[in-house]
């Protein structure tokens, strides 16, 4: 068994013997002698054979990524590198085995590799042999670790929850599996364990919490698998204070062994003061450029298109981007509108202040009180550029939000060295869906309304909150989680609210709705998206570099070449019959 790694060796072990084993890196030939970087998980170290030792006829034929084995002396080197840990030392080989040898690679492994993505992806165990990626598997084994020893000293208890589950509504598709001993019935595998954290709550668990494995059949995007990891979390006889605490300390304890940091104090807003503010339930605090309400400026206001959506109770909003109206051109605009009609707004209208003037887009249709308060109110400097956006709330407020974001990255606004954590707080109990034609959870069916909105579960559904929660990293959704309900009688409300019967609940949640009946205490949990937290920790925006094995954003393995045709016995045996 290996019993070293190239790293634990440093200067202070010069002249000692040492057995390595790793894959060629790279081999240089100078002068007679012939130079080898030898890899393993640890580093890098240099091994130096000699024209009249008996491993150099090995040590000349050798392919880069093969695996060998060298026995020699620790010496200090000459020509000392000190960007790596054994930059002071090399090795005297006196033996070497090639254990196996290498094809010609498709890639280098480096990692400032100019390989494509589906390149790397399709050899993707040699991806991994790089140092960045390598080194996310490491970083996400020390998180976890930090996370079960946090919450194990709090009195938690990890349990598994099924993978093969019944198919209940949770939000997104389901990955169904076919049953071969019922024919036409079906498993699905777990959305989350929502429902079976809750349930261990009602067996009296208490504190659980596990590293679970979810499954969303849903579009993908750089920060989304179709498969991913949950450090889950459900306890008992808890408020929102007490899961909040936990979190904030398991948090704190993350970052200050992964990054050697105290993390301020978490900041809280409710969902609609982000709304306002940022456009979005999920802001990226790290800089300013908030959304400002202009509407109140433009009451009396002459201009038709503005007039009309005021009158149809639209509103107008604006974000003033300081000092950077000559960033600009009207071509840049263009782009900027044509990005903002992505999110359905229907234009972008811009305003920019210079000499004590405001011109642009509609500043002829802007009447000079008009121009007066927006100077005012926005508190405009020289060379501020006005980005507006009129149309309905729901329009407007994303709209500008997502261009608030777009702005942040593109004029660097963003403080990269920060990480702001931020609590966001009574959500929407319900969203109406104009494609189902009325309102269903908003976050599931099993969250908790606001104690002063339980008259409004089913007389004023637009208007009643819930306790649910987020929270959000750097503009990232890192965690989502509330209250839940824990009574019969509130469960039902809910269910009437969303238009679910009486029999299709006990269709679909029967199992669960039962254990109600049973003694369930008051319990509230949450379920933190790992692979996103290691994404941030790991200063990455592509969530496939922090998986071992990922998807492509169609949902394939290019590697194994998953998904793929089954034999046509398999289908025979599950009573399938394809279109």
């Amino acid at each position: 068994m290996k019993t070293h790694y190239n790293t634990d060796f440093n200067i202070k072990n010069v002249n000692e013997k040492v057995t390595l084993y790793g894959w060629v890196q790279k081999k240089r030939d100078l002068g007679g002698l012939t130079f080898i970087d030898l890899r393993d998980r640890s580093g890098i170290i240099q091994l130096v054979i000699r024209p009249e030792d008996e491993a150099h006829e090995i040590a000349t034929s050798l392919k880069s990524e093969a695996v060998i084995k060298v026995e020699g002396t620790i010496s200090e080197r000459e020509s000392k590198n000190t960007k790596i840990p054994t930059g002071e030392i090399e090795v005297l080989v006196e033996k070497m085995e090639l254990i196996n040898n290498s094809i010609d690679i498709p890639f280098e492994i480096t990692n400032d590799t100019t390989a494509l993505e589906d390149t790397r992806l399709k050899y993707r165990y040699l991806d991994i042999r790089r140092e960045n990626i390598k080194d996310n598997l490491i970083l996400r084994h020390n998180v976890t670790m930090i996370v079960r020893n946090f919450l194990s000293k709090l009195g938690f208890i990890e349990v598994e929850t099924p993978i093969l589950c019944k198919s209940t509504p949770e939000g997104a598709r389901d990955y169904l599996v076919p049953s071969r001993i019922f024919n036409g019935r079906f498993y699905a595998l777990p959305q989350s364990p929502q429902i079976y954290k809750q349930l261990l709550m009602i067996g009296g668990m208490e504190r659980y919490f596990q590293i679970a494995r979810c499954f969303r059949d849903e579009d993908l995007r750089a920060d989304r698998q179709p498969e991913f990891t949950q450090i889950d979390i459900e306890m008992s006889f808890v408020e929102e204070e007490d899961v909040w605490g936990v979190v904030e300390g398991m948090m704190g304890e993350i970052f200050k062994e992964i990054k050697g940091i105290t993390l301020p104090k978490f900041e809280r807003l409710t969902y609609n003061e982000c709304m306002e503010r940022f456009g979005s339930d999920k802001p990226d605090t790290r800089f300013e450029l908030e959304i400002q309400d202009i509407t109140e400026i433009f009451k009396n206001t002459t201009f038709e298109i503005f007039k009309n959506i005021i009158n149809d109770n639209g509103i107008i909003n604006c974000l003033v981007v300081k000092n950077a109206a000559d960033k600009f051109s009207r071509k840049d605009l263009d782009k900027l509108t044509d990005f903002v009609k992505i999110y359905k707004a229907k234009a972008l209208s811009y305003l920019k202040y210079n000499e004590n003037e405001l011109n642009g887009s509609i500043a002829k249709v802007t009447s000079d009180e008009e121009k007066k308060e927006l100077i005012e109110k926005l508190s405009l400097e020289e060379n501020d550029l006005v980005l507006i956006v009129a149309d309905q709330k729901k329009i407007t407020k994303p709209a500008l939000g997502a261009l608030r974001n777009k702005l942040g990255h593109d004029l660097e606004l963003i403080d990269t060295s920060k990480f702001n954590f931020l609590w966001v707080t009574e959500f929407p109990m319900y969203e109406y869906s104009e494609e189902e034609d009325r309102f269903v959870a908003a976050h599931h069916p099993f969250t908790s309304p606001r104690r002063e909105d339980m008259d409004k579960l089913l007389t004023d559904k637009a208007n009643c909150y819930s306790r649910a929660y987020d929270l959000v990293l750097n503009g990232y959704e890192l965690l989502s989680g509330s209250i839940r309900i824990h009574d019969a009688v509130t469960q039902k409300k809910v269910f009437d609210a969303i238009g679910l019967t009486e029999e299709e609940a006990k269709l679909k949640f029967g199992f669960f709705l039962d254990a109600f009946k049973y003694g369930a205490p008051p319990h509230g949990g949450v379920g933190i998206g790992l692979e996103r937290l290691i994404m941030i920790l790991a200063d990455t925006d592509n969530i496939r570099d922090v998986v071992a094995f990922p998807k492509t954003a169609s949902a394939s393995c290019l590697m194994s070449e998953a998904p793929n045709i089954v034999d046509e016995k398999q289908l025979n045996e599950l009573g399938i019959k394809l279109k």
